[in-house]
């Protein structure tokens, strides 16, 4: 299975930026809107993985989708706390225990930064909706290139 990166970008903060809190558990905790390049000839599913790598127990996962459409190059905010994604894409559990988008939410002090990488897949992923992260990241094994993302950082305000 090939794995090719491909650039993402927000309409809601830039890469390294500060995540508003609209999308944070202090606000509407709706995923914001991502866009990205379309995917190389031969995609067959994209992958998105969101993640917390300073959280204090460990590395914390937001958000997991699967399957998404090689054609679709962005999604809408509010998308991944709705639960239906398009084209069939299906959402995985986070660290939190549910499905779809669990925003940022990190404990006072500094600033956390939170990844949103994208992977172009020549396959789908043979997954059951609320598939975790570990399972995805097992399916694409091997075959992840070191791929460009977005971070977002957020440090909580109360």
């Amino acid at each position: 299975m090939t794995v090719r990166a491909l650039t993402m970008k927000s309409g809601a903060f830039e890469d390294g930026g500060t995540i508003p809190i609209r999308f944070t558990c202090e606000g509407e905790e709706q995923s914001p809107p991502l866009a990205w390049d379309r995917a190389p000839e031969g995609t067959k599913s994209l992958a998105l993985i969101v993640h917390d790598p300073d959280a204090p127990r460990g590395d914390f996962t937001h958000w997991v989708v699967f399957n998404l459409p090689p054609g679709i190059t962005e999604l809408a905010a509010g998308v991944g706390s709705e639960g239906e994604l398009p084209g069939g894409a299906r959402q995985g559990r986070n660290g939190f225990g549910k499905l779809g988008y669990g925003g940022p939410c990190p404990p006072p002090g500094p600033a956390h930064r939170y990844v949103f990488a994208l992977l172009a897949l020549d396959a789908s992923l043979d997954l059951p909706e609320g598939g975790t992260r570990e399972q995805v990241e097992r399916a694409t094994a091997g075959h992840a290139l070191p791929r460009p993302q977005l971070t977002g950082r957020y440090a909580r305000q109360h």
